[in-house]
């Protein structure tokens, strides 16, 4: 399993628990039951392979700390979205954007600009085009207005270099192609 299959099972469950935030500790118990996961392999490609333990912890990191940093990263998300209210955002589009930002904010083992490139490829699979260019547009915001200012010593152009791939999550040479 990638590390961006891992990331977009996160971005679904932390859209799964945006709608029922009550329900977290059994709706995860019962996702990462390996008999149900395997009934989700037969649905969608994307449950093909159950995560590892270093992948599971991946998922879980991404997943916890985004639902414990909600509202700050919900705080980002309205200061960006110039004009634009949460309520009036889809769903899909928070959850990816929520993920993203709590990347950039707190995993440091990922890079931000694989956060972002990942964020938005991602977003192509669930959003119309209008809507990837505007998660685009708010995290690039973010990067301009918070991370430089938060690391001045960046390079000026960092923010315009093409991201490197990211590695497999299970430490693999070679990732995975998802269809």
């Amino acid at each position: 399993m990638t590390r961006t299959t891992a990331r977009e099972i996160a971005v679904q469950l932390s859209f799964a628990l945006a709608a029922h935030p009550e329900d977290e500790v059994p709706m995860l118990e019962q996702f990462f039951d390996r008999a149900y996961f395997a009934t989700l392999a037969k649905e969608d490609p994307l449950f093909a392979e159950y995560p590892d333990k270093k992948q599971l912890r991946y998922i879980l990191r991404l997943t916890a700390g985004v639902r414990e940093k909600q509202a700050e990263l919900d705080g980002y998300i309205e200061k960006y979205a110039r004009g634009w209210k949460l309520s009036r955002i889809s769903r899909i589009a928070l959850a990816v954007l929520r993920c993203c930002l709590y990347e950039l904010l707190y995993m440091d083992d990922v890079p931000d600009a694989a956060a972002i490139n990942e964020a938005v490829e991602l977003a192509k699979g669930y959003e119309e085009p209008e809507t990837v260019s505007f998660i685009n547009g708010i995290l690039g915001s973010f990067m301009r207005e918070e991370k430089a200012a938060a690391s001045p010593e960046a390079p000026a152009d960092a923010l315009d270099r093409e991201p490197e791939p990211e590695k497999a999550v299970s430490g693999e040479d070679a990732p995975e192609a998802r269809d």
